[in-house]
């Protein structure tokens, strides 16, 4: 059978850094020369891959919409050439990228796996190589076709993932479903169809930046803050709330957020904790943010919910076909 073919979009991210001496610095071409070196990479069971590494490389602290597209264009001109796709990212947002793809994606029928590490490649204890070796693997035997995150050996959907862990190896959870795939002495699929084909042609949508807010409540929290947020040019916020999604039942910030929703700003309601979802019909407190003109998250994570966000609002939608899609399942990103 003829070895599969990958390829991989090398964004950045502590993955292909090298030591200096004031900390780990991304230097082009190194990474290349790092895998040239690793003999696992070229063994005759592996996929082959071509890398392609971005100039300059991004740090993800840095990621933008604008990048979001340069890397979905840039895996919709090799689309037809490869039989899946690594994307090489920075862990601090590679939850929100992940989230973006998926939306950005239509009908895919190959694997696009998000993957990094903790500690980059060329360190004596990475778990780079691990990432990568799996990804690769899973891209070429296990073709799960949609946007996942590979990470200490889990494969989980892209829009379920969120980063939990500032620095353990298991960085990235999907609090609210289970991972697509195990990788342990056996892989395991849990749920999930290989190689599942999609009924339509293979899209790539665009998104242009939005202007978005977000909020925390917190036990006191001003309408001002509130206020000074709807205040700029934003055209939806994302409300982080208490529980199965309550908020103080203060008149004066509930009057903040109908005249917002009145005029088209889209609010959606995401729960602080880390699983579960919003159910504003269980308390008076989120009946109150219903009665608002609040739309519920469900069980989206906030990346989700701000890639999805952006997703919708570059299309040039009527504000209703808006606020009824952020309630629909598109990709897989929420559960009733």
């Amino acid at each position: 059978m003829e070895r599969k073919h990958i390829y991989i979009a090398y964004t950045g991210g502590t993955i292909g850094m090298q030591k200096s001496d004031h900390g780990y610095i991304p230097v082009a071409g190194f990474m290349q020369k790092q895998l040239e070196s690793m003999p696992e990479f070229q063994r005759p069971e592996m996929p082959k891959f071509t890398i392609h590494e971005y100039a300059p490389l991004i740090d993800s602290s840095d990621m933008s919409p604008a990048d979001w597209q340069r890397i979905a264009d840039d895996i919709k001109a090799n689309y037809s050439q490869y039989d899946g796709f690594v994307i090489l990212h920075g862990t601090d947002t590679m939850a929100y990228t992940a989230s973006a793809l998926s939306f950005m994606f239509e009908n895919l029928d190959k694997p696009v796996i998000v993957t990094g590490s903790q500690i980059p490649l060329a360190e004596l204890r990475s778990d780079g190589q691990s990432n990568l070796l799996n990804a690769l693997h899973v891209a070429a035997n296990y073709p799960i076709n949609e946007v996942t995150v590979f990470f200490n050996n889990q494969l989980i959907r892209g829009n379920r993932s969120t980063k939990a862990h500032a620095d353990g190896f298991g960085a990235f959870i999907s609090p609210n479903l289970p991972p697509l795939l195990e990788a342990g002495i056996n892989i395991q699929l849990n749920n999930v169809e290989l190689n599942k084909k999609p009924e339509g042609a293979f899209k790539v949508h665009n998104i242009t930046p939005q202007p978005i807010g977000v909020i925390t409540m917190y036990p006191g929290i001003s309408p001002e803050v509130i206020r000074n947020t709807l205040r700029q040019p934003v055209n939806a916020m994302i409300l982080l709330t208490f529980g199965v999604g309550n908020a103080p039942q203060n008149p004066e910030l509930l009057a903040q957020l109908k005249e917002a929703s009145d005029r088209g700003v889209i609010v959606i309601n995401l729960t602080q904790c880390l699983s579960g979802k919003v159910n504003m019909g269980g308390y008076a407190t989120g009946c109150a943010l219903a009665d608002a003109g609040v739309l519920s998250g469900y069980d989206m994570t906030p990346e989700a919910a701000l890639a999805k966000l952006h997703f919708l609002l570059s299309q040039d939608l009527p504000v209703d076909t808006v606020r009824s899609l952020m309630q629909q399942d598109l990709r897989g990103e929420l559960t009733h």
